[in-house]
Parts: C-alpha cells; structure tokens; sequence
C-alpha cells in the first residue's frame, strides 16, 4: 500500500496525465456529455422525505391506513372570511368559482356553499335524505345570502370545521384531489398551471382576498421553491467563491480555470443524480453548490502550487510534475477524508440519508479527479503567469494573522486551553437545551405568501396537518355498534381539549347528525342517541342517499369493521407532541381494550416526526462511523495512538462548540441541520492532516525535535488553511440566502463550525503537541507513517 501512495507512483500518475493530454480532454468532454444526456432523468420530488426504513413499524401502520382509506393527503383547501361574502354579487362568484374546480377532471369533487346540503327525514318510507341547502338553478338575492348565512353558522354544527369556522366567520371550499395524483407530477401541473390561475383571476376580478392551503398545495410550493432555490445556490457559490479565488490570486486566467472545473463538476452532480434516477430533495439539492465550495480550495492548493513552482524555477513542465506528484497525493487523501464524512450516511436506512452519501461522496471523489486533469492540462496549453499574478504569493497582507498565531501558540498556550476549556463547558450547558424538531413546516419559508396561509388556516381552523386515528373493532360492523360510537366519543372529547389539535372529524358526526334529522333540524339535538333513540333512528340511516356527498362515508370503510377519525394539528414539534402522545394514550387504551379494539395513530405529519427521531439516532451512528474511519486513517497515516487522540481533539471540540451554538439560538435537530456534524467533521479534519503532514516531515527534518518543527510547519499552513478556510466559510454562507429554515441553518452552522476549526487547528493542535512534547517525542513512537503526503526527499533536496 506504501508504495502505491510512494512519490514514484505520483511522479507516473503525473507523466500519464501529461502525456495523455488530448486523450483526457476527449474523455472528459465524453462523460459531461454522457452525463449531461442523464439530466433528464432527473426527478423532482413530489412527496414528503420519506424518514424511516420501510420495514418500520411505523411506516408498516401508515400502509395500513392506506390500504384501508387511500392517501389521505388529497384536500386543498380555499377560504375566505371577507365580511360582504353574503351578498348576492360575491356569494355567486364564490359558488361559480367551486363550480369551475369541479370540472377539472383532476378533482374528484369538491365541499363548499355551492353544494351544501342538510339530512332531512322523510315519511312513508322512513328515511333520511340529503337535500340542497340552496337552489343551484336560481341566483341567490339579498334575501337568500342572509338565510343562508343565518342557516348555516347556527343549524349546522356538522360542518363546523369543514366547511366553515365561526372564528371570524370564515367560510372555505374543500377541494378533494384526485388521489391517484396526489404524489405524481400531475398534481404541480394541476396545481400551478391550472388552478393558480383560476385563483388569481378570481382575486382580480372579485376583490375577495382568499387564503389557500392543503398538503398538496403546500407540497407543491415548497418543491417549487425547491427547485428555484438551486440555481441560486449554484449562481451564489460560483459568484463567492470567484470573487474570494481572485482576490487570492489576482488573476482572471486563474479564476476562469477554477470556475471552468467546478462548472463541470456540478454538471457531473446532475447527471448523477439523473443516472441513479434519485429524487432532488431538500437535502440533494445542495449537493452542486456543494460541490463548487469544495472544488475550490483543491483548485487553490493546484494553482498555488503551480505559481509557487514557477516562481522558484520558472520551468513549466517541471511545475507542471511537480503539482501533479506534490499536491496529489495530499489532496487525494483530504477528498478521501470529506468524502468518507459524507459516505457514513450510507450505512443508514433511511432512504433520503443514503442516497443524499451516495451522490455526495461520489461527487467529492469525482471533483477531485477533474481539479487534478483539468488545471494542469489547461496551464500547459499557457503561457508562464506574469510577475503580477504571482505577487499574493508574498503573502505579505496575511504576515500579522500568521505572526499572531504563532505568538499565541509559543507564549499563549495556557490562555488558549482555558478559553477551550470555557468554550467546553459553556457548550454542553447549551447542548442540554437543544430540541428535536420533526415538523414539516418549520423549514419552510416563512415569507413565503403559502406558510402565511398556513398561518391563518391553523388560527381559524386549528390545524392543517392530517393526524389520522385507525380503529380496528376485529369485527364487522363494529363501528356501526352504539358502544363503539361513544368510545369514539370520549375520544373526539379527549382529544378536544388540546389546543394543538383541531375538532376531530369521524363516523361520529354523521350519527350526531342523523339525530337533530330526526329531531327535525334542531341543533340542540347534535349528539349520539340514546340506545332506544337508536332503534327508531338508525332505519332511516339505511336508506340514506350519500351520492355526490363523499366525505359523509370517506370515515368507516365498506365491511363496516375500520373507523378513521381525523385530527388536523398545528405546527408543534417533536418534544410538544410526544407529550401529547403520553398524555392521551392511557386514557385511550382504557377507553378502547386492547381485547377488543386495535388503535393506531399515523398520518404523514407524524411519521415525519417519528423519523426525526430516527435520524437523530442515525446521526450518533454516522458520525461516530465517521470518527471511527478518520481515527482508523490516522493510525494507518501515522501509526501512533497518541497522535490519533491529539489530532481528534481539535475537531470534535469545534462540533461541541456548534451543538452548544445550536441549544442557545434556539436552532433545533431536525433533517436538515443535522447534517452539520458529519459535513464539518469530514471537512475539518482535512486542516489536521494538512498540518500533521507538515509537521512530521518537519520533526523528520530536524532529529525529532517537536519545539522546532511545530513553528515551521504552522508557518508552512497557516496560510493555505486560512485561504481554504475562508472559500468553505464564504461558500458554505450562500445556503444562508436560502428562504428555508433549515437550509439556511446548515449553511450558517458548518460556515461557524469550520472557522472554529481551522482556529482549533492552528492554535489547539499545536499547543497540544507542544505541550506534550516529551511523551511524544521520540522517533520510536512516532513511528514511519504507512502514507507519505507530502514527498520529503523532493522538499530536501530544495
């Protein structure tokens, strides 16, 4: 293994490329466009990040409770409370424009005004009928609007919540989705180019302001968004990291090289993604920004070599050998090290998590290859960069930062492990007020004009996430049973009390409402009926005429034996409504033995929050894999222990650091920041071996002795870290541009967790080793490393 790492393997890896210029030309200009041609099979997702293994228990009852009563995310909701609805003029244009969504042939049928109706009890034969409210075939006068109005907010205690909220007075229209689209392409065609529409040419023309909402709705805006945030994403990385590469390098040529590199790189991402046929998600829509910011410092360490090469000797082809065999090699195994960051999220189940380190970790891999053929093919095609392109190399402007790290680490040393230390502690205090979040709409953006609609569905409607109830009565017809309804009863009741959770909707409110039938209409009368009640009452229910009124019988299913009672809760995270789950489940079991029924509570809000919690777990797994594989790296590298315990400190302290940041902002766990840890530990740790390198050619150099080699080698990388880790800082700083929570969370949290690495690295890492001296000292536990970096002979010779 040494010798296939050995500086003659890289000195042959070098000849290959240069000799072979226009045969990697072709074949990278053959793979863009093979993968460019995948673009195509790029995928959007059109559901809901899908958190658990399928094999879960939880997502096992949700299948359940799909098979029983289809998806039950297909209403999309539209409301008003405008206070001149009940007149004629707008009360006609809210009934034509229901009407108008339902010829769509992608709705199946819609719930509003326009067809409302009430249950009538009829004579000779006995039995109930569900009859217009108002009459469609006559416009409505002033007259009509009020009774209307009058009839509807104090005689019909059934629709309250479905169709209208006495709030504010506010009225909506149901509109129910065909299910078969819901999670296919069909339904953001349908949603953006023909019901939006529809919408605002009915705002325009009415002067009615309308709110509109509905997982569908809210599922397609935010994957829209999704989808436009990207090519900000590449656009800003591009913009930043050129901006920040040519104030390095002052050189057009240069900058253009690098841009030109990573483009081709975030080509290759794409059509990565397309060839696997993955989903863009929330989380693989970052992988081409991604990869420009870290493409970019691989393309300052080449070029920066390269310069550094022609400034010593000015003979290009042996600079050109040079980069290819010096850098290589380093830059190889600090791609390695962040790939494998990245690459531990594929031992997970989680599907999103997995395919998320796939295409990442291929990506890293792959940018790396194209940095280390691209930017010396294309420099030995130039001509020699001129004096001034290859002033910055004087690093005069960035002296005072290298000078003050090296004052602080020769006379500061005890300054910077109390600071550390304080930095230790203050972190785990905040580490013990951090939250997990399993919320599907915290990440959402919170300007946007839909989350505003969410917000005034959940104040006058309690709610717009489906939490759904499953009651399997092991019997048929067993919903139907008296002694059924008022368990569900008091469970509605139960449920009702909390104020996340919104009026529950089941069989029950039918059978309520079959009563006041009876009683001719009296809303006194909505409740269940007593045993004699039910004997006089339930034959008029059999002939009861539900056609064109789904949503009466969309609650117990055709054997009679499965009952679903609908809950829309609010926006509450994981921790608010596992304690609500403790809460209620008792009271629940004693109301339904387990004997004799089986409740199961699901729905895609609460399968999403369970799968945060799956994903925290995933999290200690992955990153602690990721520990593991980097330790394991550095024995291989370094054979020594102890540097494996000294090299890790200084990058797991900058992870407490951020956990700690995370609990006093008030930022929690959730799928998207959890991704921080494994990213900046896979990232950071790229400085360790950069210095560690340097540092052990140095004690090689200068008979093992350490107080003499720290100095030198912190000199030799104070500058390519600072350079690097200012591109990853600025780079990684654009996803805060993001209108997403958690998007812009990640972006601010690795940018923070990276400068508190490199910091950790030119400061803690050496005094560290400084410190430690004499139990690290000698050449006999500091063995000879299984990898040699950075070539030594080549340095000494020069």
């Amino acid at each position: 293994m040494s010798k296939l790492f050995s500086f003659g393997f890289w000195n042959t890896i070098a000849r290959i490329i240069l000799r072979n210029r226009i045969l990697i030309i072709i074949g990278i200009v053959a793979m863009t466009t093979f993968l460019a041609m995948q673009w195509k099979n790029m995928r959007f997702s059109y559901t809901e990040a899908n958190l658990l293994p399928d094999h879960h228990p939880v997502n096992q009852e949700y299948q359940k409770f799909v098979n029983t009563f289809g998806e039950e995310g297909n209403v999309l909701l539209i409301a008003t409370n405008d206070s001149l609805l009940f007149t004629p003029e707008k009360l006609n244009a809210w009934n034509q424009l229901a009407k108008k969504l339902s010829t769509f042939q992608e709705v199946e049928h819609t719930l509003g005004l326009h067809n409302l109706k009430q249950l009538k009890k009829f004579e000779n034969p006995a039995r109930f009928e569900l009859v217009p409210v108002i009459d469609s075939s006559t416009a409505i006068n002033s007259a009509a609007a009020q009774k209307l109005k009058t009839h509807l907010f104090e005689k019909l205690p059934f629709y309250e919540g479905l169709v209208y909220s006495k709030k504010s007075n506010t009225v909506q229209t149901a509109v129910y989705i065909d299910k078969a689209i819901v999670n296919s392409k069909e339904r953001k065609i349908f949603i953006l180019e023909k019901l939006q529409p529809v919408l605002d040419e009915f705002k325009e023309e009415n002067d009615i302001k309308i709110h509109v909402s509905g997982m569908p709705y809210i599922r397609t805006l935010n994957s829209q968004n999704i989808i436009d945030e990207i090519q900000w994403f590449v656009g800003g990385a591009l913009l930043v990291t050129s901006l920040i590469f040519f104030f390095f390098f002052r050189s057009v040529r240069a900058t253009l090289i690098s841009m030109l590199t990573v483009i081709i790189g975030v080509m290759w991402a794409f059509g990565v993604l397309g060839l696997l046929h993955y989903e863009i998600t929330v989380l693989t829509a970052i992988i081409p920004p991604l990869i420009i910011v870290i493409g970019i410092p691989n393309c300052i360490f080449l070029i920066n070599k390269y310069q550094q090469e022609i400034k010593k000797h000015g003979n290009q082809a042996k600079s050109l050998q040079r980069v290819i065999a010096k850098v290589g090699n380093a830059t190889l195994m600090t791609n390695v090290t962040t790939a494998s960051g990245f690459a531990t999220f594929i031992i997970t189940e989680s599907t999103l998590l997995k395919e998320f380190g796939i295409v990442a970790s291929i990506n890293i891999v792959a940018i790396f290859i194209l940095s280390l053929l691209i930017i010396p093919i294309i420099y030995s095609y130039l001509a020699l960069p001129k004096e001034r392109h290859l002033r910055h190399l004087g690093k005069t402007w960035i002296e005072g930062f290298e000078n003050w790290i090296v004052r602080m680490v020769k006379h500061r040393r005890i300054t910077i492990y109390i600071v550390s230390i304080c930095a230790l502690v203050i972190s785990i205090i905040g580490i013990y007020t951090i939250r997990v979040s399993g919320s599907l709409l915290e990440d959402m953006p919170k300007e946007a004009a839909f989350f505003k609609d969410i917000e005034f569905f959940e104040e006058e409607f309690d709610g717009i996430m489906p939490l759904e109830l499953l009651i399997d009565t092991k019997r048929p017809q067993g919903v139907t049973k008296l002694s059924t309804l008022k368990r569900m009863r008091d469970l509605q009741d139960l449920l009702a009390e909390y104020p996340e959770l919104s009026k529950p909707v089941s069989m029950v409110e039918l059978v309520k409402y079959s009563k006041q039938a009876y009683y001719n209409g009296n809303p006194k009368y909505y409740q269940l009926p007593t045993s004699q009640e039910k004997n006089f009452i339930f034959p008029y229910l059999k002939g009861v005429n539900t056609e064109g009124s789904n949503q009466l019988n969309a609650y117990i299913d055709s054997t009679g034996q499965f009952a679903r009672m609908t809950v829309f809760m609010k926006d509450i995270g994981t921790e608010e409504m596992e304690a609500i789950e403790d809460q209620i489940w008792p009271k629940i079991n004693k109301l339904f033995p387990e004997d004799r029924y089986e409740i199961t509570m699901t729905g895609k809000a609460l399968v999403f929050q369970k799968g945060t919690n799956y994903l925290v777990k995933n999290l200690v797994m992955s990153l602690s894999l990721a520990i593991l594989l980097i330790a394991i790296f550095m024995a291989w590298m370094f054979r020594s222990f102890k540097m494996i315990i000294i090299s890790l400190i200084p990058n797991l302290l900058p992870l407490l650091i951020t956990a700690g940041m995370m609990g006093f902002l008030g930022i929690p766990i959730k799928p998207s920041t959890i991704l921080v840890f494994s990213i900046a530990f896979g990232i950071s740790v790229d400085d360790t071996i950069h210095f560690l390198a340097k540092y052990r050619q140095e004690l090689k150099a200068r008979n093992w002795k350490i107080s003499k080699s720290v100095y030198p080698a912190l000199r030799e990388t104070t500058v390519s870290m600072f350079y690097t880790s200012i591109v990853l800082f600025f780079g990684f700083s654009v996803f805060m541009i993001s209108s997403f929570g958690g998007t812009k969370a990640l972006g601010g949290l690795v940018s923070a967790t990276l400068l508190f690495a490199m910091l950790s690295n030119l400061l803690l890492l050496p005094s560290l080793l400084l410190s430690l001296a004499r139990s690290i000292a000698n050449k006999e536990d500091f063995k000879e490393p299984n990898l040699e970096i950075l070539p030594e002979e080549m340095e000494e010779k020069e």
